[in-house]
């Protein structure tokens, strides 16, 4: 018997250090580590003891002997992890390394941005035994949780339980939560600069990449990102119109967030009303005409940046037809995941379901075309596709923040090991760029708070000289917005229904 790791991991690798017989890999430390699609149990060594079932946070581990249907594919992409010559045998893996402090503090942090890495920052500065840490995490909106409520789908309810952790993070003695506060707006850098020892930024990567082809700024061409945020009650997003009026569309891009969007525009109302999609994303998509996606790889497949966990899940929809053109497919790798990931695409039937995505490979997209809106995609081989949305996913990149030094090209903070300036650090994706889910932002965070300890500890970070500024609301706000939507949801059969409109947020507060 063994246990297996499904499609929801999220690289957070608490099961790796409780596990007694180093068979969940790759670990932290490991080559691997930080690249790896997902986690994976090696079969021939698990003891089917248990042990991570319990500390995995968004329940991504199963019995073999216990799993659902849907579940029984990632056997055999656990084994085919394994399958690699260099990966039969790992040495026993790294501990977790431990952050300490000779000084006892107290050591005031404001922490800008209330998403997984945020949480992972505070947790980090509040685990360490013997320093008295005070922390205050800011965030723009009043509706905590940054990735985990904005970017998971909103089907992927498992993933999103990584928020519960975010939530208890906040409730913790020694941190004080100031909601609707935007940096350069309602306080400066410098101002919480002054209050604090130090600032960690983690604000993440909210932007989308540019295509930079004719016709980009064209109606009906918009960045996934943006999309993601629209379906998700982002209140920045949640005004913009997005054209399903016509019957296909384009995403051009192939990672996970491609195959989101994807599997939202072709989801049908029953499914989406089991979800916690914004009100106004479940209407318009309930009525929309969109029943093709064509997913336009602008390489081969064996460099698609989609997991293999993911496009099993997708191939798992109901009366979704999926098709990939064999020709796209005649390639081969040694890497065992990603020929386990062509081997699904070549087993792909398509059929003659109402609602179809195909995947293409080898395109590169040179000009949408239309005068008042798109109307279809060039490519640079001559071919057109015909659509009147055209989702561009392409990658994420952060927003400059006032005050802060700010890397146009790579899009991020430039920093060394998450030094900014004197008393400035930034952990996340705006430190290193959007690489890595959920978890990979947990060993991030670590690096930072680890320089700025030991920053702290040389007597390099100056002592603050003022107190806090008396800003936003607190946590209070928070629960009252979050069950209200819990109730909400509970009255319509879904997990929560969102209070989208800060104004809307605002009055449910007033009222309260």
């Amino acid at each position: 018997m063994t246990h297996v790791i499904t499609g929801s991991c999220c690289n957070d690798a608490a099961c790796v250090p409780v596990c007694p017989v180093n068979c969940i890999h790759p670990a932290p430390g490991e080559p691997d580590f930080g690249t790896a699609e997902m986690l994976y149990i090696d079969d021939a060594s698990c003891i089917d003891c248990g042990s991570c079932v319990d500390v995995c946070p968004v329940s991504a581990i199963t019995a073999d002997y216990d799993m659902d249907p849907i579940d029984e594919p990632f056997l055999a992409l656990n084994s085919a992890w394994f399958a690699a010559p260099d990966r039969s045998s790992y040495s026993a893996p790294p501990r977790e390394p431990v952050l300490t402090a000779t000084r006892p503090g107290p050591l005031k942090v404001a922490v800008i941005g209330t998403g997984p890495t945020g949480g992972y920052v505070v947790e980090s500065l509040l685990g360490i035994r013997g320093l008295a840490a005070e922390v205050t995490i800011v965030d723009k909106l009043l509706t905590p949780g940054g990735l985990v409520r904005y970017g998971v789908a909103p089907d992927h309810q498992e993933t999103k339980g990584a928020g519960a952790v975010i939530d208890k993070t906040l409730k913790r003695p020694g941190v004080s939560v100031k909601l609707g506060v935007e940096v350069g707006v309602d306080v400066t850098l410098e101002e919480l600069t002054a209050s604090h020892h130090a600032v960690v930024v983690a604000t993440g990567s909210s932007e989308g990449r540019k295509l930079g082809i004719p016709g980009e700024e064209l109606p009906g061409s918009h960045s996934a990102v943006a999309f993601v945020a629209w379906y998700n009650g982002h209140p920045d997003q949640a005004g913009i119109d997005f054209d399903l009026t016509s019957e296909r569309a384009v995403v051009i891009g192939n990672g996970n967030v491609s195959l989101d969007v994807a599997r939202i525009l072709l989801a049908t109302p029953d499914a989406l009303k089991k979800s916690d999609i914004a009100p106004h994303a479940l209407d318009a998509l309930a009525e929309s005409k969109i029943r093709e996606v064509v997913l336009v790889g602008r390489r081969g497949p064996e460099h698609a940046a989609f997991t293999a966990g993911e496009l099993i899940g997708l191939t798992q929809v109901p009366g979704l037809g999926l098709s990939a053109r064999p020709e796209d497919l005649e390639v081969t790798s040694d890497d065992p995941i990603v020929a386990h990931k062509i081997k699904l695409l070549r087993g792909l039937s398509g059929g003659d379901a109402d609602r179809r995505l195909e995947f293409r490979f080898g395109l590169r997209p040179a000009e949408l075309l239309g005068e008042t809106g798109v109307r279809a995609v060039r490519f640079d081989d001559g071919e057109e596709l015909e659509s009147g949305l055209v989702l561009s996913a392409i990658g994420y990149r952060g927003r400059p923040l006032p005050g802060l030094p700010f890397d146009e090209s790579l899009g991020q903070v430039p920093n060394e090991d998450g030094r900014v300036t004197p008393g400035v650090y930034v952990a996340g994706w705006i430190k290193r760029g959007p690489s890595g889910g959920i978890g990979a932002n947990k060993w991030c965070a670590k690096e930072t708070v680890g320089a700025l300890l030991a920053d702290f500890d040389a007597g390099l970070l100056a002592e603050p000289t003022g107190g806090v500024p008396t800003i936003g609301v607190g946590l209070d706000a928070w629960t009252l917005i979050d069950g209200l939507e819990k109730s909400l949801g509970r009255a319509a059969g879904r997990p929560r229904i969102k209070l989208v409109d800060v104004a809307e947020q605002r009055a449910a507060l007033a009222g309260s």
